[in-house]
């Protein structure tokens, strides 16, 4: 990550310089459209060797959430499979200074309706205090479990910041069963996905866009008027001012990078 909202300038794009007749324009989609398929079919075989990797035991580990303390085992609500994303955390600042591109992701997940058809529970996992990460939780207004791990302990396949974990419970055993992070996380952002299908793509200068197209910093643009963009469509500057705790003299104030 970049801090910073300042975009790199550029000039504008000639879009008419790109116009061509719709035959023409069909026969280069069409040799894109097979270049996909192919893509697609390569990530079904990825998922494929995903679902047969071994797993292994989480062991003892207890978190903390709306009900108390509770065994980690419970964070499943009684479902056989558990995804968990662990928001990376920014101890005893207030929500404009909280990481930018894991309220990103969060602000983007489905609701939990259809992953329970499949026996799925989705949950947030954060090492932050529980009252920080329970005010943060309903000031975004977000329906999905938060459970803080700050007493959770020495336990590596629970602990930890910007994961995307997966496990599996086999009655009151839990197993870990996928672990992704940086931009193995992005199955979250369906927003990349769909700029990505867009003329300029993401807009960021890490991208392979032809010369003039506009760029700003990766990450850059989750931010605005300095805090995540997310918090703008929710909370007027008096209620976000005290949401949280003022910031902590030795507390963090970073970004998580994703690119």
């Amino acid at each position: 990550m970049v801090e910073g909202d300042a975009p790199v300038e550029t000039d504008a794009p000639d879009v008419a310089g790109l116009a061509v007749d719709e035959r023409t324009w069909r026969a280069a989609l069409a040799s894109q459209v097979a270049r996909e398929k192919a893509h697609t079919r390569a990530g079904d075989a990825l998922a494929a060797a995903r679902r047969r990797l071994p797993v292994t035991p989480v062991g003892e580990a207890t978190v903390r959430g709306a009900d108390g303390e509770i065994p980690f085992v419970d964070v499943f609500e009684g479902r056989r499979l558990l995804v968990a994303y662990a928001f990376m955390w920014n101890h005893g600042r207030p929500a404009a200074e909280q990481c930018p591109g894991c309220t990103f992701s969060v602000a983007q997940l489905p609701a939990q309706t259809y992953l329970s058809e499949r026996d799925v529970t989705l949950a947030v996992l954060c090492e932050g205090a529980w009252p920080e990460v329970s005010a943060y939780r309903s000031l975004m207004g977000w329906a999905h479990p938060w459970y803080s791990t700050a007493q959770t302990g020495d336990v590596p396949t629970v602990t930890g910041e910007k994961y995307l974990r997966c496990y599996v419970r086999d009655a009151d055993r839990v197993y870990l069963t996928y672990e992704a992070t940086d931009r193995g996380t992005e199955v979250m952002d369906p927003v990349l996905g769909l700029l990505d299908r867009t003329l300029l793509g993401r807009q960021e200068t890490w991208e392979d866009s032809p010369d003039g197209w506009p760029q700003t910093v990766p990450g850059g643009w989750w931010r605005r008027d300095g805090r995540p963009v997310a918090q703008l469509e929710r909370l007027s500057s008096a209620h976000l001012s005290s949401a949280l705790a003022p910031p902590h003299p030795h507390g963090r104030n970073q970004a998580c990078p994703r690119h």
